[in-house]
């Protein structure tokens, strides 16, 4: 069956062309201009993404909103010059709600099937957001990256492995500790937040694939 689909918040093109190369009407929209295959970049729409996603006729939307300020990542970062007895650092927190404002405008959108996607949040501050539905990372399909990628699901099923490999190196800091993938860590710093919002292929082709079918059972419940 034939699908509209919605990816909101995405330049790259990846996951729309993912399901455009398995014959469904798929979109990407963002603030930016598409960079993906030259002959999907046509299927793409500059602008905001709750207006596209509100204002017209999609099947199923996949979602990744801005997560420079939900994310746990920067939890040091809530707190005046990073540090915890100098309190909650107010401007950032407001800037946080109007992330989860975003993000739940778009999870709650009147579409049959969304996901959303997003790291970890930090949900000591993030307290608008519910629970994420599933943890995925790029090596449970075929990408040796370790990226812990959280998906909230409605009326879709969670992800299936499907090519399962290793995890790819870890940047080893001089105490001996790990500080993420080198992946992320050897990329070059002005491009680093672009370049990790892309969604690996892997990841891409199992949503196309698996997301589509006639029948599916829905996600019941949620994964802590």
């Amino acid at each position: 069956m034939k699908m509209r689909v919605l990816i909101a918040c995405e330049f790259s093109g990846t996951v729309r062309d993912a399901f455009r190369r398995k014959g469904h009407e798929a979109w990407s929209c963002d603030l930016l201009p598409t960079e993906g295959s030259p002959e999907y970049n046509q299927y793409h729409y500059q602008g905001d993404a709750v207006e596209i996603a509100y204002g017209l006729q999609w099947d199923l939307m996949i979602a990744h909103p801005p997560c420079t300020y939900l994310s746990l990542a920067g939890a040091n970062r809530m707190y005046v010059d990073m540090k915890k007895e100098k309190g909650v650092d107010q401007d950032r927190l407001s800037k946080l709600r109007n992330g989860e404002d975003f993000f739940n405008k778009l999870l709650n959108c009147k579409i049959k099937k969304i996901a959303v996607e997003n790291p970890l949040p930090n949900y000591k501050f993030a307290t608008n957001i519910r629970r994420h539905d599933q943890i995925i990372h790029p090596y449970y399909f075929g990408d040796s990256v370790q990226k812990r990628t959280c998906l909230w699901l409605k009326n879709l099923p969670h992800l299936k492995v499907t090519n399962l490999v290793d995890k790819g190196e870890l940047y080893i800091k001089k105490n001996g500790k790990s500080n993420g993938s080198k992946w992320f860590m050897y990329m070059p710093h002005k491009d680093r937040a672009k370049n990790r919002s892309k969604t690996f292929q892997g990841i891409a082709e199992a949503m196309a694939d698996q997301w589509t079918q006639e029948t599916i059972n829905p996600t019941i419940g949620v994964l802590e």
